[in-house]
């Protein structure tokens, strides 16, 4: 069965932030620690304002992310692929989906990511680049392919 992408609904919560747990802990915990209880007030924030899809692959989710279009760009973020499925292909899967989208709308894509996350050879792959950065963060765009 392929890679699924579904929208995800309120009973997914606890799946969304074990997936952030397990995909970005790590690299939180080296800069700062894992502060739990704000790590949750915080995916709830993001939860409640951003759209989140869940990634299937068969029957098993594997991770979640934020495909937001917008009137000036791509949004992409809440990339999180779990441990086990990492580096199989899905999560370029995942983004070359997102990248479709924005190259039929004509969409500059938008991301950010923490400066220590090795995520950065992915979106260099397809052609992203960094236009800001700040203490902790890269900020990345891409333009758009015309077809």
């Amino acid at each position: 069965m392929p890679l699924e992408l579904r929208i995800a609904d309120e009973s997914e919560f606890d799946f969304a932030f074990h997936a952030k747990r397990d995909a970005i802990g790590p690299h939180v915990f080296v800069q700062w620690g894992w502060d739990e209880l704000w790590q949750l007030e915080h995916h709830r924030r993001k939860w409640q304002t951003k759209p989140w899809q869940i990634i299937w692959l068969d029957s098993e989710r594997i991770g979640t992310v934020s495909i937001d279009v917008q009137s000036s760009h791509l949004q992409f973020g809440e990339f999180y692929i779990l441990s086990r499925w990492r580096n199989h292909g899905q999560g370029s899967e995942v983004l070359c989906r997102a990248l479709s989208i924005a190259d039929d709308k004509g969409l500059e894509t938008h991301i950010e990511y923490l400066k220590w996350n090795p995520v950065a050879s992915l979106y260099r792959r397809h052609g992203f680049a960094v236009y800001a950065e700040n203490e902790t963060h890269y900020f990345l765009k891409r333009m758009p392919i015309a077809a």
